[in-house]
């Protein structure tokens, strides 16, 4: 790794031409991903990608004046302490407000390194050049908010970020809820009719597992299978299916694992104690996410929890 002002003043500007052209490639992958769901925020990262190319033209222009056609290769990722953005697909697979996020920090932080890497230099040309880079970067982000106020006006935004909510909620949400609730609720049955059956708390935390794993392997399959996902949006039937089983596996689990201690009062005590947790977290969610009255969440959930418990401590004893 070099430090930045261990480079020559054609190496700068290399730099800064490659800065460019990375950035503007970055923002057109946003746009061609955003294009089919979110429209605004492509068309306005196709703007800012334009600007990138604009920069990038007049930059080499500049250099080729100064320097002639040969440019050596030398890039940000070759600094010491110079930001880099994330690849394209990890931030697009966070979702759109990750998107915008790191768009904001790639200007920013374009802008921060010209003006750091000015201090620190004692070469008069190689300042001014890296001052006239960081006034350029700074330019860009009064750019990206004048596209972005054309581009994405306030109702345009509020919709996006509406859109962007609802498919979380039908593509994790639901599915994990599901999961959840057939986890947390229906193991509940055998795991205590195992234990008061047997009274070993060894014997109740094998038949819980194996509920578990059968569930989540169980609504996993039934999730991905019973709708792809095109006509209700839903989303890709993989990533539900994933979604749901470990969700589903997660909530038998939870109430199996006290099972693994000694004495039978303790762990059955504790398993009923973690039930009572999971199934408040279901009612979380039904209240974050659905909408749903937390009083009418919890007590449906609580009651669906006691009833099943019920049963199982009933045919376990019996």
């Amino acid at each position: 790794m070099r430090r930045f002002d261990e480079l020559s003043e054609r190496e700068v500007l290399a730099v800064a031409i490659a800065n460019e052209e990375e950035d503007g490639r970055i923002y057109a992958d946003f746009a061609e991903h955003l294009r089919g769901h979110y429209p605004d925020s492509a068309a306005l990262f196709d703007d800012m990608a334009a600007e990138e190319d604009e920069h990038r033209r007049a930059l080499i222009d500049l250099y080729v004046g100064r320097f002639g056609r040969h440019m050596p290769y030398v890039t940000r990722r070759d600094l010491r302490g110079a930001y880099a953005p994330a690849s394209p697909r990890a931030t697009i697979r966070r979702g759109i407000d990750a998107i915008r996020d790191e768009a904001q920090r790639m200007e920013r932080a374009a802008g921060l390194f010209y003006r750091q890497a000015a201090e620190r230099t004692a070469d008069a040309a190689v300042r001014k050049l890296l001052g006239d880079l960081a006034a350029a970067e700074q330019d860009h982000l009064k750019t990206a908010a004048g596209i972005e106020a054309r581009r994405l006006p306030g109702d345009s935004r509020v919709a996006e970020d509406e859109a962007a909510r609802r498919r979380f909620v039908l593509q994790i949400v639901q599915p994990g809820l599901i999961g959840l609730m057939d986890g947390s609720v229906s193991t509940l049955a055998p795991v205590f009719a195992a234990a008061f059956a047997t009274r070993h708390p060894h014997d109740a935390f094998l038949v819980g597992m194996a509920a578990s794993i059968g569930a989540g392997i169980s609504m996993g399959f039934a999730e991905a299978l019973a709708d792809d996902g095109k006509l209700s949006g839903r989303g890709a039937p993989l990533l539900r299916g994933l979604v749901c089983g470990a969700m589903t596996t997660a909530g038998g689990v939870g109430h199996t694992l006290p099972f693994l201690l000694g004495d039978f009062w303790t762990a059955t005590i504790v398993a009923a104690l973690v039930a009572v947790v999971e199934l408040g977290v279901i009612a979380w969610i039904q209240f974050r996410y659905m909408d749903t009255p937390p009083l009418s969440a919890a007590a449906k959930v609580m009651l669906g929890g006691a009833l099943v418990v019920a049963a199982g401590v009933l045919i376990g004893g019996g």
